[in-house]
């Protein structure tokens, strides 16, 4: 079958307005608002030498974040800011999504607009400015008249490349929940979907390529004072941006966002519920990759309805507690916390557990006679161990280290796309591996008892936003779920969508139709 009739590109394709038009709203507002800021900015600049050595120091500053870290910084600020005027005026707005995403982009675009703007009128020579003062215009006028338009080149240059650094940096925006031309990059990374990765890539390197040209045409017909050429590629710009944009103005919102982690097993239970939804006549939309904290402070706050989260999660990173008991006793205290605290309803459990374990590869760890997490401690020191992105800052490591005196050679993050192969290929030695992965059967790899209890169990719960628990078509539609998924149904559901040798590779949509026929066929 050609590679163009690919289930893969054809989903790639059918995603691809939704897409595309998110990412040119955002990437266009963003570009905008870091004009209307930085060129006011610059020409202030310009008269204070003071002002523009801390202003440009200030921006310079910022652009040293990482993109994605600046994102993420923009959540909690906006979402304390959301609280607050809860509090104070009686009205919140989301601090999920596009707000963040906007604000952040708009700080990254300023500095060469800032840059180029001051350096391309200060670059205008004297004699010129003095010529304009000796024919009786003010500095305004000299300014607006004279040495704006001859510093136009190097204003738009900067321009250029702001609109090219917004374009590729908003590929980072799926992290906190807005929906841009990385939605693939991440969902391709996690489900080792490398067409949805190549695609994302390739989309967006066409959008600021389309974008430089544009800005480089009108560059250039502004530069010639050529007023028909300037209508053509004004006209061209706002066609490729009204074109690409339209599905995101005109696509009407959903009843329900689902949340969803940035890993296989979530994708596949976002689909799942979004499938049920849709059965019931409800309509929703996703929101995925988003990390365990800013998923359940956008639960909390209303930016999200609901999504699926483990009681080992909330008990340490949400509860901050470590001692437990009976998973029963785990469940209802977290029920009742999540109620009394942040008037979420806990639904129920899905009826399987995914938590975080220690593995190695089979033959190895026979071989060295490791079965439990004590007797890996003994050898730790001469081992390399990997993790996902957040577990090494998560309580559960500290716990381990403490309970057993884990002492590793060195650590690794990697994306839980890629620890298994590390491991399998002897590139560590060690993963915490998440127990209802089917890639702990593909890769032959064993998990260490934890014979101390360091460790809470991690059953997979509904969570329901405040007010979502008296909605009776949603609960109803979602109670079907309850207790329905077992381990092995979910890890054969999770291997589906990474994939295994001899076997087609599924999207999370399609693992999770045949996780809702596995689920009906049990009854």
């Amino acid at each position: 079958m050609s590679t163009w009739f690919d289930p893969n590109v054809t989903d790639a394709f059918a995603r691809l307005p939704d897409y595309l038009g998110q990412h040119v709203m955002l990437s266009v507002s963003a570009i905008v608002l870091g004009l209307l800021l930085g060129l006011p900015l610059a020409i202030a600049a310009v008269r204070s030498p003071r002002f523009r050595v801390i202003l440009l120091a200030v921006i310079g500053l910022a652009q040293t974040i990482p993109g994605l870290a600046l994102l993420a910084l923009f959540y909690p600020l906006l979402l304390g800011l959301s609280l607050l005027t809860t509090a104070v005026f009686g009205f919140q707005f989301s601090a999920l999504g596009f707000l963040p995403s906007v604000l952040a982009l708009t700080l990254y675009s300023m500095l060469p607009i800032l840059r180029n703007t001051i350096t391309g009128v200060l670059g205008v020579d004297a004699s010129i400015k003095q010529a304009a003062i000796g024919v009786g215009m003010t500095p305004m006028q000299s300014l607006l008249q004279v040495e704006l338009p001859l510093a136009l080149p190097t204003i738009m240059a900067g321009v250029r490349t702001a609109a090219v650094w917004v374009i590729g940096t908003a590929t980072l925006s799926t992290a906190v929940g807005q929906t841009s031309l990385g939605n693939y990059i991440f969902t391709g990374l996690q489900t080792q979907n490398w067409i949805f990765v190549l695609f994302g890539c390739v989309a967006a390197a066409v959008l600021a390529l389309l974008v430089d040209a544009l800005l480089a045409s009108i560059e250039t017909a502004l530069t010639r004072r050529n007023r028909r050429r300037i209508v053509v590629a004004a006209a061209a710009t706002a066609l490729l941006l009204i074109v690409s944009s339209a599905p995101a103005f005109l696509q009407t919102s959903a009843d329900y966002v689902i949340g969803a982690k940035p890993f296989a097993e979530q994708y596949v239970l976002s689909a799942l519920i979004q499938q049920r939804l849709s059965t019931a006549g409800l309509s929703s939309s996703q929101r995925a990759g988003l990390g365990s904290t800013v998923a359940f402070d956008a639960l909390a706050a209303g930016d999200i309805d609901l999504y699926v989260d483990y009681t080992g999660t909330i008990w340490t990173n949400v509860m901050h507690k470590t001692e437990f008991t009976s998973r029963e006793d785990v469940q209802s205290e977290i029920a009742t916390w999540l109620e009394t605290n942040h008037h979420v309803k806990l639904l129920g459990n899905l009826g399987f557990e995914n938590a975080y374990a220690l593995a190695m590869r089979r033959d190895r760890a026979e071989r060295l006679g490791i079965h439990t997490i004590e007797d890996l401690a003994r050898q730790s020191a001469n081992f390399s161990v990997a993790a996902d992105v957040e577990f090494f800052v998560r309580p559960e490591w500290r716990a381990l280290q403490q309970d057993y005196g884990l002492h590793f050679m060195n650590e690794r993050q990697l994306q839980a796309t890629f620890m298994y192969r590390a491991v399998a290929d002897g590139e560590v030695d060690v993963i915490a591996a998440y127990s209802s992965d089917g890639q702990i059967a593909q890769y032959d790899l064993v998990l260490l008892d934890d014979p101390k209890r360091s460790l809470p169990p991690y059953d997979a719960v509904i969570l329901l936003a405040p007010g979502r628990e008296a909605d009776r078509a949603l609960t109803d539609a979602l109670r079907p779920l309850i207790g329905a998924i077992t381990v092995e149904r979910m890890r054969q559901a999770n291997l589906m969508v990474s994939g295994s040798p001899g076997t087609t590779q599924s999207s999370p949509a399609e693992a999770a139709r045949w996780l809702s026929t596995a689920i009906t066929a049990q009854r």
